[in-house]
This record gives structure tokens, sequence and C-alpha cells, in this order.
């Protein structure tokens, strides 16, 4: 019977050393590269496994199985936590209130009776009543609201608006708003957030989504700039080439040619005080007519939306500075 028995364990111990032995081959292998056989490395950022030696791809669409948050200390990381949605904001309560949703209807998609739609309408009620405590919470609420109206409108990305809610908060936090109105400041604000971010628009573009006056956004956006001192680059024209080439469809070769004219011009000090929506807009025009494509002035003039007049004048300005640079060349 002793025997026996040591001889089954004997065999089931060997067994699983086999096991551990297959299992540890196939994790080498998972991290060798199949085509050169270097050492495969995974790239958090873009969620890919790729070969350290040769490059190749092996996998892509990693899933990141980390927190959804960032902490730089042991307190922050303590503080939050993987419960519920990020916080966020442009949001004036940051998120963390609970929203009830406006469909009357139950867990399993029941339309809900009378009196218990009367009874969600006032919960509704009752909850909006609470997320807006004071008149800071409901100018903050109203503010955020319209920034991301605006942005929508123009099409500027998430990172913007996140930056812009930011600046308003610092107005608000720093009393700067009496004397001003609220849609003043939120303007000035996405404008602001726009430029530092470098996907800049345009005076005029900005104004036009806006439901204040031109004069009014120009000066609430200088006292918001000097009050709260940010550091704002001067717009450069070639940040405004690649949209406006995609809105008139021209080909990468045009972008290419407007973006050396520009980058010309530059050079020459050709740019100095002159408006950077012109410039850029005339350099597309030149470029598309550079490479023999068919884009007319009052196309590009309706894209931009500069005049005619600012396109033909800049246009010959950039086509003399490019002439005189490869002269000196």
């Amino acid at each position: 019977m002793t025997s026996t028995r040591i001889q089954r364990y004997d065999e089931s111990g060997v067994a699983t050393h086999e096991k551990e032995r297959e299992s540890e081959d196939e994790q080498e292998q998972e991290n060798v590269c199949p085509e050169c056989g270097g050492n495969l490395i995974t790239d958090t950022g873009h969620g890919e496994t790729v070969c350290a030696e040769c490059g190749l791809v092996v996998d892509e669409d990693n899933v990141d199985r980390g927190p959804e948050w960032r902490a730089f200390d042991a307190k922050e990381k303590d503080e939050k936590s993987r419960v519920g949605a990020p916080t966020t904001k442009m949001m004036h309560d940051k998120g963390l209130s609970t929203n009830i949703g406006w469909q009357n209807k139950d867990a399993y998609g029941n339309t809900l009776g009378a009196r218990q739609r009367e009874k969600m309408q006032r919960l509704r009620t009752w909850n909006e009543r609470f997320r807006t405590r004071d008149s800071k919470e409901r100018n903050l609420k109203q503010a955020l609201g319209e920034i991301d109206r605006m942005a929508s409108a123009l099409g500027l990305p998430k990172n913007v608006r996140e930056t812009a809610s930011v600046i308003y908060r610092r107005a608000l936090d720093e009393d700067l708003l009496p004397g001003r109105s609220i849609e003043g400041v939120a303007t000035a604000s996405l404008y602001a957030a726009a430029r530092q971010s470098g996907v800049p628009r345009s005076l005029d573009e900005v104004a036009s989504v806006s439901r204040i006056e031109g004069m009014e956004f120009k000066r609430t956006y200088r006292y918001i700039v000097r009050e709260l001192g940010l550091e704002i680059q001067p717009a450069d024209p070639q940040s405004y080439v690649t949209r406006f080439a995609s809105d008139l469809d021209v080909s990468d070769e045009s972008e290419r040619r407007a973006h050396d004219l520009l980058e010309a011009a530059k050079k020459q000090g050709v740019h100095s005080g002159k408006s950077p929506v012109g410039l850029a807009a005339a350099a597309v025009y030149a470029g598309a007519l550079l490479t023999n494509e068919k884009v007319t002035q009052s196309e590009v003039s309706e894209v931009a939306s500069v005049s005619e007049v600012t396109i033909r004048n800049r246009y010959q300005e950039l086509l003399e500075s490019a002439e005189d640079r490869r002269a000196v060349a």
C-alpha cells in the first residue's frame, strides 16, 4: 500500500511539474517577437504591444485595466475611487450629483402610470433644486452650459471645453464677474482656452456663435487675460491652415505649399502686425493656385470669414516674400 501511494504521488508531482514548465514556455513565447525573436514591450499610451527590435505591432487596442484618474501623491490616491463616473470640470457639480432621466419608464422599459409620472416629476424638480443650492452654482451651471453650446457649434474638442471651464471657475472664484455678463466671461474663457490649446478660432467665428456683441466680447477677453495672468501666445497662421484646407477639400500638396509660404513669410517678417486668419486664408488660396486647383477667393472668404480684399492683399505679399527668399537663397 505504501509503495503504491508513493508512486501515485510521484506521478502526480511529475505531471504538475511538466504542466508548470509548459506554462512557463508559453509565457516566454508570448514575450518574444514572432518575426525576429526580440523582446516585446507594451505601449500603454497607444494600447499596443510592439517589438523593441524590429517595431512589429503584435497586438493593438489593448484594454487599459488601470484607473480612469491620475493621482500625484498617496493622499490623492486614497481619496479617489473607481466608483461612479470620473469627475469633470465641465459640470457645475463636477459630475458628482445624481441625474433623474426624463423618460417616464421603469427599469423594464414599461411606461409609468399617471401617479408615478407625477411623483417622478416632483422628484426631478427637487433634485434640480438640490443640485444648484446657491447663486454661485446657478451662475456656474448657466456659464458651463453656454461654453458647451458654443464649443459644439465651433467644433472644439473636449480638452478645450475643460480648459475653458477651469478659466471660468478661476474668474468666478476671484470675483471678476460683477459688472460683466455671464455670457461675456464664458465666451472670453472659451476663446482663451482655444488659443492656449493650439486650436484657435478667429474673433469673428467665436462672436458669431455668442449671444453678446463683439465689442463686449473683446473687452471682456482682454480683462480676463490681464486679471488672471493667462499666458497666451500670439496666434500662429499655420494653426488655421489645416482646418481651412479641410473645409475647402484641397489636396495635401496644396496644404504643404500653404505651410511653405507662411514659413517663408515668417522668416521675411511679413506676418508681423497682420491678421493670422487673413494670412492663413491667403496661403491656402495661393497653395491651391500653385498646384492648379480650382479654388475661388469667394470660397476661401466664406470658409475663413475674411474679406476677398484681405485675401488678395495677403496673397500678393506671400508670393513676393517667397520670391525674395528664393532670390536670397
